[in-house]
């Protein structure tokens, strides 16, 4: 099973879009470092490791590489955001990100990254959302004030509809 490390943002999103429960049925193993859990998912949403979010910590080595990244790319990402990228590096998988900086230093770092529009198709192709399931859960995330490409999105969705 594909193992995906994911920044707060994408969990940010899947809570907006009442799609934390459809998130976790994806045939995906979700992770994020502890820290990151830790100081701003647990808080407000405790229990996901129940659900199936795996927490990991960030070895030393690639703490000290997500020390250096400022030094590279500034302030394009917050320092937990470069430890999401950092444990991506260590266990060599992709990122889940909506941050666009975050995605930004990821591929000048060689690591693939994958975000909510990602999600959201992976959903309505592994048949856990309707299209207009996808779409609605798109919309509430537009009005909850999250930040994404809504026509790029939508296009995508649309060009989603399986025929029956």
């Amino acid at each position: 099973m594909l193992l995906l490390i994911s920044d707060a943002n994408i969990l940010i999103d899947m809570e907006a879009g009442d799609l934390v429960d459809v998130f976790f049925r994806l045939p995906l193993q979700f992770a994020m470092p502890d820290i990151i859990y830790m100081e701003e998912i647990e808080p407000g949403s405790p229990g996901l490791e129940a659900q199936g979010l795996k927490i990991m910590e960030v070895t030393s080595a690639y703490v000290e590489y997500a020390l250096q990244l400022p030094e590279q790319y500034g302030e394009l990402a917050c320092h937990n955001d470069y430890l999401a990228l950092a444990l991506a590096k260590q266990e060599g998988c992709p990122l889940l990100t909506g941050d666009q900086g975050l995605k930004q230093v990821a591929l000048g770092e060689d690591v693939s990254v994958m975000g909510t529009v990602w999600l959201l198709r992976a959903m309505v192709e592994n048949r856990l959302l309707s299209v207009d399931d996808a779409l609605n859960a798109l919309g509430r995330m537009k009005t909850r004030k999250r930040r994404l490409p809504w026509a790029e999105a939508e296009r995508i969705l649309n060009g989603l509809h399986h025929p029956e």
